[in-house]
């Protein structure tokens, strides 16, 4: 059973290599076309040679005249063999390099519409792996496939018949035990497909653990964690060691295995040619051309027998790309999906129930009347469900039920991009890409002015450390925002929002990271800023939410309490417990 799953994959997979072979088919045809004829005339020299034997007519004796036109009329044929050779392998590394370019852009682009809980149920360094490491090794397999494939089997093909031309006794003798050699190329090619789809995914497994690590090593190091990280690596590393071992183990007979049947083969040539020889039924000259050709015929089958054994490590990367590739992408938007303009504000989450496992619940029957221009903060104990409400207002998750609705739309109805235009989100994580400084500031608003940067950062406060840095907005920093401060990066992601002003705000514990003199500053920033717009505030440090209009108090999923501060605190229930935990003496 597990061998005939093993065998589908295989063929499921070769079948979507050939459609993006099937793209380039031009450079396909031309570059067997070239294949062909550097064969042919790789398998005339053999011809040309065994002639030029024959004019050797004894020691001393030399039919020059006659030879000497055959000497030239070789170094033609090598010359045209060395050009046609240089030009298919051109055409190979087009067809190859190609056919990743297209392969890898599918998967990014795949990347770019998977829902995210397929992004938060795998780690990222698994990913990557796929999208690099995996994709290199299929490349290097389709490489050597299309270099070597091609001209072997032309090889075998052409020999044969050129064989058939000189000696048809003798070409049977080949022939005879050709099938040997297939046998034991195709008995080891399934062994070694199962091995190499196993170093596959260890590799993946290995290369999430490295990106991991790498990206929290102060945690790591804080917590004396280095033994057990470096035991972890060291048991992946140790199980990868040994499905690779096994994998080239099995690969590595290949070669020899089948050199064993072409000197069987070389073996019989001589011996059947040497009789026929000797009995005056060939020349010394066609006996050294067939001696030649037993090597030409022989020599594809060790190029292909490694072929082989490589294409089944190039399948099973294959494989694990085409998964991501073919992975469910995100809900389509519906064909008649509404584009919002000119937002308002209004949102309306009516009887809204979801959750991340179906077996789990979280938020059940779930409503929210918000009006345009209320500040709307969500309070409660980790886990209770604030940041699930943001995902569901973003529509990065889909409710289970009920609807949401912004201006009387279902978000359901209504087209992701102008959704996610009308709000500006500052998060509790930070996130920068590799660039300037000014290049992330104007993620949301590519077309700023210069003053507008620098009037959006003087609103957040980052103008201030912005201008001490090297080449001030010009200053490149890396994904991780390199020798910037927590606080320093949570304040150009506030920038970022203070430079759109957006219809609606979202902010998520949006300035947990910052010092309290620089946040209340900000607070004051962002009570400008959300005059008149619509805001939905998540909040630990009830400080921070005093003056909202509306104060949802959630636990398990569904909201307990509602009111503003004032009317909460002289409610004495679950919030006035909250607040005064926080400000107990």
């Amino acid at each position: 059973m597990l061998k005939k799953k093993i065998d589908d994959k295989q063929k499921s997979t070769l079948k979507k290599v050939m459609r993006y072979i099937k793209r380039y088919w031009g450079y396909l045809i031309c570059s067997v076309l070239l294949a062909a004829a550097t064969v042919i005339s790789t398998l005339y020299i053999p011809i040309l040679t065994g002639d030029a034997v024959d004019y050797i007519i004894a020691e001393g004796k030399v039919d020059f005249a006659g030879l000497m036109p055959i000497l030239e009329k070789m170094l033609v044929v090598i010359a045209v063999t060395a050009v046609a050779q240089w030009v298919m392998n051109y055409f190979n590394n087009k067809i190859t390099y190609n056919i990743v370019r297209d392969v890898r852009k599918d998967a990014f682009d795949k990347i770019e519409i998977l829902p995210l809980k397929y992004i938060d149920a795998h780690s990222y360094g698994e990913v990557v792996s796929r999208v690099i490491a995996d994709v290199d090794q299929f490349a290097d397999g389709l490489l050597m496939g299309f270099t070597q494939l091609f001209t072997g089997v032309i090889t075998i093909v052409g020999t044969l018949f050129f064989m058939l031309s000189v000696n048809v006794k003798i070409t049977l003798v080949v022939v005879l035990i050709t099938p040997v050699s297939f046998l034991v190329a195709g008995f080891i090619a399934k062994k070694t497909f199962s091995m190499f789809n196993l170093q596959s995914k260890t590799r993946g497994e290995q290369t999430a653990l490295i990106d991991e690590m790498i990206g929290n090593q102060k945690v790591v190091q804080a917590f004396g964690q280095e033994e057990e990280t470096l035991k972890q690596f060291d048991e992946i590393n140790g199980r990868l060691q040994k499905c690779s071992l096994r994998a080239i183990f099995f690969s590595s007979i290949t070669n020899p295995a089948t050199r064993f049947v072409n000197s069987l083969v070389y073996t019989g040539v001589g011996i059947t040619g040497a009789i026929s020889a000797i009995n005056g039924r060939l020349s010394v000259g066609q006996l050294s051309c067939f001696l030649s050709y037993a090597n030409q015929y022989t020599k594809p089958f060790n190029e292909i027998s490694g072929v082989v054994t490589e294409l089944q490590n190039a399948i099973a990367c294959a494989g694990r790309i085409f998964e991501l590739i073919e992975e469910e992408p995100q809900i389509p938007e519906r064909e008649n999906a509404v584009s919002l303009k000119q937002v308002d504000g209004t949102v309306n989450l009516e009887h809204v129930y979801f959750s991340y496992e179906p077996d789990k619940k979280l938020i059940e029957d779930f409503n929210l009347a918000v009006k345009p221009g209320q500040r709307i903060a969500i309070v409660g104990p980790t886990g209770c469900g604030k940041t699930t409400v943001v995902n569901l207002l973003m529509r990065f998750y889909d409710v289970d039920s009920g609807s949401i609705r912004v201006m009387g739309e279902d978000i359901r109805d209504v087209t992701r991009k102008s959704l996610r235009a009308g709000y500006g989100m500052v998060l509790q994580e930070t996130w920068l890409k590799t660039g300037t400084i000014r290049e992330n500031i104007i993620m949301g608003k590519p077309d700023a002015t210069e003053e507008e940067i620098i009037a959006a950062a003087k609103a957040s406060h980052a103008h201030s450390f912005i201008k001490r840095l090297p080449k001030g907005y010009d200053t490149f920093i890396t994904e991780d925002g390199g020798s910037l401060s927590q606080g320093q990066k949570q304040l150009l992601c506030i920038t970022r929002v203070m430079l759109c002003l957006p219809p609606m705000l979202i902010l998520d514990e949006a300035t947990s990271s910052i010092d309290t003199r620089t946040e209340l500053k900000i607070q004051n920033a962002f009570a400008t800023m959300m005059k008149g717009r619509t805001s939905f505030i998540v909040a630990h440090r009830l400080s921070t939410i005093k003056e909202a209009d509306v104060i949802l108090v959630m636990k398990d999923g569904n909201i307990i309490e509602q009111g503003n501060h004032k009317e909460l605190l002289e409610k004495g229930g679950f919030y006035a417990k909250l607040y005064n935990s926080q400000f107990a003496v």
